[in-house]
């Protein structure tokens, strides 16, 4: 039998994806057992990449401003939904998730067309299109945020994050990850994540803050995405500051474990901020559906367990950082309702819903 998981387009929906993956592994599903299905995007390397079978089908998505390319979608979506509905039959498809974006659509048509249980998993703060449409359908639909907007009645389970971050210890990580860095337990830390491709203005707004900073010492751990490193790394920083630029970083557990204070997008960086109880300070990106980083920063800001810097009010970012990183009390008292909201365990929850579906 044969377990489906649709999750394409960004990391914020490839890899709580994955995480579910590895979550039936741990529970003893056999990897050849595991199928994910998606697009020509990230997921056609990430899949593949950690050894698992992947059926790519041509994906569209909606452009919410009225476009030509609109009208294709229909044809698009009904060709999907017969290669992955073939594909079910063919290899024994028992049970179906789907992550939300525009895989999800054709998926769960497909399992409607096969009549194999279909589950989604939302998240976001405030449900995207593809997730409200396939509820109608889903058994159970699984939500990241105690109160998700748009899926009334779901189940909050947490947004499913990678193996290593379901019992992460800063603790226990904090020696290796200060050398794995070369950083110093005297002086607090940065941590800046911009996204798996970095975020430009996130990026610009570090550097001119590092450059001018007269604030207590300060070392900062920039992930500025590979696209962005050659342009920053010419740049200057003041004496009192070291400036730790990275292109990417594949093990997280370390970067979370470094920092005292994350500065990050509020898309996918969310749950492991939750996970790691990370004081954070989101600045929520305009892109995406439906403004849905917005919605995560204030889910956090409003349990208290991250402050949010619009795009608009950058020039602030110093004050603020400068702020957070003096107060311990004030860190102190963003991990403990960081903790409240956290479910490190999404990922097994998810799992066993769907390896229960088939018995």
């Amino acid at each position: 039998m044969t377990f489906l998981i649709a999750a394409a387009g960004t990391g914020g929906h490839v890899f709580p994806g994955l995480s579910v993956g590895e979550a039936l592994l741990e529970l003893g599903v056999p990897q050849h057992d595991i199928m994910f299905v998606g697009g020509d995007r990230l997921e056609s390397e990430v899949y593949p990449s950690h050894g698992f079978r992947f059926l790519q089908v041509e994906l569209a998505g909606l452009k919410r401003s009225l476009a030509i390319r609109n009208a294709r979608i229909p044809a698009v979506v009904m060709r999907a939904r017969a290669r992955i509905a073939t594909e079910m039959a063919t290899a024994g498809v028992g049970v179906a998730l789907g992550m939300g974006g525009y895989v999800t659509i054709p998926t769960v048509l497909a399992a409607r067309s096969r009549r194999v249980p279909f589950f989604n998993a939302e998240q976001n703060a405030e449900a995207g299109l593809a997730n409200k449409i396939a509820a109608r359908w889903a058994r159970e639909t699984f939500v990241s945020f105690p109160h998700t907007g748009g899926l009334p009645g779901a189940t909050w389970v947490g947004n499913p994050v990678r193996r290593v971050f379901w019992d992460f210890d800063r603790d226990t990580l904090r020696p290796g990850a200060l050398d794995h860095y070369g950083m110093s337990d005297a002086m607090p830390t940065l941590g800046v994540f911009g996204g798996s491709l970095g975020a430009g203005v996130i990026n610009e707004s570090i550097a001119a803050i590092v450059a001018s900073w007269d604030g207590l010492p300060l070392q900062v751990v920039h992930l500025t995405g590979a696209p962005h490193i050659d342009a920053l790394m010419g740049r200057p920083c003041a004496e009192r500051v070291r400036w730790l630029r990275l292109g990417f970083e594949d093990r997280m557990e370390l970067f979370y474990a470094v920092s005292d204070v994350v500065v990050a997008r509020a898309g996918g960086a969310v749950a492991e901020l939750t996970a790691t109880a990370t004081p954070s300070i989101l600045v929520p990106g305009r892109f995406g559906s439906a403004g849905h980083q917005e919605g995560n920063a204030r889910a956090l800001e409003g349990a208290g367990a991250a402050l949010v810097v619009p795009e608009e009010s950058l020039g602030d970012l110093g004050r603020v950082v400068g702020e957070l990183l003096s107060d311990r009390v004030a860190r102190e008292e963003m991990t403990v309702a960081t903790r409240d909201i956290s479910k490190p365990q999404a990922a097994l929850t998810i799992a066993r819903a769907m390896i229960e579906a088939t018995r």
